[in-house]
């Protein structure tokens, strides 16, 4: 097994507990990482331990919270080496509903982003760790009837390319994984609200082109393990995407899929 050089390393993940989080603890905790779940909800206790993962609760959408959250992370496990944001929902705000709706999915989908850098750049910069922004490929996209979800992701892959240059006289690498089609549990609710979930989702599927199937959770947290990791020593400011192509190569021979409302 290739060593990632994570051993002991304690790493912050945001929405670890479930969907695309959880593929990404069950990653770092194999790579002997020490990753820390900061959630509104505690993920199963068994899963929990079987991860060996700390969770500590916290409503990331609060600034205070954020801030015990953090203080709690340190007082268990010490400085923290890596931060991966990954938290949030695509809540479908979409121009109808109004700026109040609006400021408040930027609320819950963007503004922990900046919030946990903003707490942990002292232990960030002294480890000189790495960050890692999980965003979408509706930033790159659109989606229709969701601007302010796609707003944050645009927002993240920004910010992706403005911290990576505030911290290179610190050592610190921030890079952003963009995800298409991964089957979670929030897409999955989606599909159960269609007329015919199975027949959109047969669809959606033939139109990836690599293989003609969904990305895996674990597939977005071997990359995003690469990223924290030493073998990934000079790569800043980068986007990858783990999507079987569906970003990037032309999909107008198997026509327009269908794009996810939901990712976790």
């Amino acid at each position: 097994m290739m060593d990632l050089g994570l051993q002991g390393k304690v790493v912050v993940v945001t929405g670890g507990g479930s969907g695309i989080g959880a593929g990404i603890t069950e990653v770092l905790s194999e790579e002997g990482a020490r990753p820390v779940i900061i959630a509104r909800r505690a993920p199963d206790a068994d899963w929990l331990r079987r991860t060996g993962a700390e969770f500590v609760q916290a409503e990331l959408s609060d600034d205070a919270a954020c801030r015990r959250a953090i203080d709690t992370v340190r007082s268990r496990c010490g400085a923290v080496h890596g931060l991966v944001n990954n938290a949030g929902a695509n809540d479908g705000v979409g121009i109808g509903k109004g700026p109040d709706a609006f400021r408040d999915s930027l609320n819950q989908n963007l503004v922990h982003y900046y919030t946990m850098v903003h707490l942990l750049q002292d232990d960030l910069r002294a480890a000189r760790g790495a960050i890692v922004n999980i965003s979408s490929k509706t930033a790159l996209t659109g989606q229709g009837g969701t601007s302010a979800y796609v707003a944050a992701k645009a927002a993240q892959l920004g910010l992706t390319r403005e911290w990576a240059v505030e911290f290179l006289a610190d050592g610190v690498r921030v890079n952003a994984i963009v995800v298409a089609e991964v089957m979670t549990p929030l897409y999955r609710r989606w599909l159960d609200t269609l007329p015919d979930g199975e027949a959109a989702l047969e669809e959606i599927v033939r139109r990836i082109p690599l293989g003609q199937r969904m990305t895996t959770a674990r597939e977005i947290g071997d990359t995003c393990a690469f990223l924290l990791s030493d073998r990934a020593s000079h790569m800043t400011g980068q986007w990858l995407f783990p999507d079987g192509g569906y970003t990037h190569l032309d999909r107008a021979i198997r026509g327009h899929a269908e794009e996810n409302p939901a990712t976790d």
